[in-house]
């Protein structure tokens, strides 16, 4: 919290300090390498289509590879959705709301999309237990690592709520993963 006119700042409890540490530190880990993933993406299909159309020839695993790092790409990009506030809303109609009934509403919501990431961390894990056995055809990797992003998206996606949900945002280390906003780039001097 702000420090204002002499007050003292909030003492923060530093065990829950710690173990948002923790998340977040692993949650940028997650988004570096969500951009890492990304380029490969891009690569490997570039390749591919390169190869096809001028060479005559593909790769046989990229199709498989890049459908495997899609598939990664959609369940870290839900966890950083629900972290920047992107999932799906209707802020037209919750303005329109008593403060007290927005609040409610806010939690329910809230709640719900926890809710959702406890499901997609319970069956996701589920999901790749049961497909560990198997392999993929081209690269012979497991089959459950495809799904493996399933219940870590969730796993994020139950930390942020929760931390939304019990008023608990203060104790997030944003110096991980927040972005270089205007008023940033001014005090950096406009260098990015």
């Amino acid at each position: 919290m702000a420090n204002t006119q002499g007050q003292e700042p909030e003492r923060l409890n530093p065990i829950i300090s710690a173990i948002t540490y923790v998340f977040d530190a692993a949650y940028s880990v997650l988004l570096t390498y969500s951009q890492f993933v990304l380029l490969v993406i891009v690569l490997i299909v570039s390749a591919e289509v390169i190869g096809r159309k001028f060479l005559g020839a593909s790769i046989r695993w990229s199709e498989e590879v890049a459908l495997f790092l899609m598939v990664w790409m959609a369940f870290i990009s839900m966890a950083i959705g629900v972290q920047k506030g992107l999932h799906i809303a209707l802020g037209f109609f919750f303005g329109l709301l008593p403060k007290k009934i927005a609040w409610v509403v806010n939690k329910i919501d809230t709640f719900v999309v926890m809710a959702f990431g406890a499901f997609m961390v319970y069956y996701g894990t589920c999901l790749v237990m049961s497909t560990m056995s198997s392999t993929l055809p081209a690269t012979q990797w497991p089959a459950g690592l495809m799904y493996l992003m399933i219940p870590v998206g969730g796993l994020f996606i139950v930390y942020f709520t929760f931390m939304e949900f019990f008023g608990l945002t203060r104790y997030e280390h944003k110096q991980f993963y927040r972005d270089k906003t205007e008023d940033d780039a001014k005090t950096d001097g406009g260098a990015e």
